[in-house]
């Protein structure tokens, strides 16, 4: 199996205790970035790793699981979320992420790295493959069916390796992929992010704004910097965040700040001032206000809270 081979590299930022950041290191022989196994087969052969105890993580690829016996329950970014049989728990490049024990979750378990989409078809998943897009997925009843038919083909595929030339077995690997994520993310009830606006000018700049957030969340805080940035008005780049979220510019930055803060307070164990720092906060004071506005607790309360209860 490939995940106890991974080994957790630096993330770059400084700081104590970071959460580590974990690559793509699939065992030998497995061809290309991209994984299948079960979610039953990955707990039978890890018995206390990584849920005993829980340790948080970060990854550079994706983790895409249907649960389709049993009940898991997965840590995303600070919330627990409990997937039910015919729902999809996709864990996102970044996202920080603990297991808990296994229970008696079946399922596909597929991982693979962003490159592994055809630039085409990865311009097409952008809503669904996006940092804010959902961590569960609920597709209607009439996708279900062949949406857990398809992963299971691809399992199979995954384990055919040696039964058909190496190109030709990649290339139905990343025909079935692709064609999987299609259909979820088409699938009717499945309404990630942005795709009420998928194709439009909106749509385009408020994708931008969100690849831009991630890059710069840090120093830059206005809707008039990522505006000058995206080359666009400020009016442009609000009404592409309203139509895609409901929400204004500002308020999906401070997002982003107060959702990097917790990580570092919680999991990564930072001191508030060196957070405050971090996120561009000229005085600590004005960060412990951000963050008890938001949250109800002060950072130390916070720092406190999380080193008493774990994920």
């Amino acid at each position: 199996m490939m995940v106890d081979k991974r080994h957790p590299r630096s993330s770059g930022q400084a700081g104590p205790a970071a959460v580590p950041l974990y690559g793509f290191q699939p065992p030998v022989g497995t061809p290309y970035g991209l994984e299948v196994s079960t979610v039953e087969d990955f707990f039978a052969q890890h018995d206390d790793w990584p849920w005993n105890p829980p340790r948080p993580g970060r990854a550079t690829f994706h983790y895409l699981i249907l649960v389709t016996a049993g009940e898991l329950r997965h840590d995303v970014d600070h919330v627990t979320r409990t997937i039910a049989p015919g729902q999809w728990l996709w864990v996102r490049p970044g996202h920080v992420q603990c297991w808990h024990p296994p229970g008696a979750a079946r399922g596909p378990f597929i991982l693979f790295e962003p490159d592994v989409l055809r630039p085409d078809t990865a311009r097409l998943l952008a809503p669904l493959t996006a940092h804010d897009a959902p961590a569960v997925l609920s597709p209607h009843p009439d996708d279900a069916a062949w949406l857990q038919q398809t992963a299971l083909q691809l399992l199979d595929e995954h384990r055919a390796l040696g039964r058909r030339p190496l190109d030709v077995h990649h290339a139905l690997r990343r025909s079935l992929l692709e064609s999987l994520l299609l259909r979820l993310a088409n699938a009717p009830g499945i309404t990630p992010t942005g795709a009420a606006t998928c194709g439009t000018g909106r749509g385009d700049t408020y994708r931008r704004f969100v690849d831009a957030l991630e890059l710069h969340f840090r120093e830059l805080h206005q809707a008039a910097d990522y505006a000058e940035l995206l080359g666009c008005s400020v009016r442009t780049l609000s009404r592409a965040a309203r139509d895609a979220t409901g929400k204004g510019v500002r308020e999906l930055v401070d997002e982003r700040r107060l959702l990097e803060a917790r990580r570092l307070l919680g999991n990564a164990q930072w001191e508030a001032r060196t957070v405050a720092a971090h996120l561009g906060f000229t005085d600590p004071a004005n960060f412990g206000r951000f963050f008890r506005d938001r949250t109800g607790l002060t950072p130390a309360a916070f720092a406190a809270r999380e080193a008493t209860t774990g994920p």
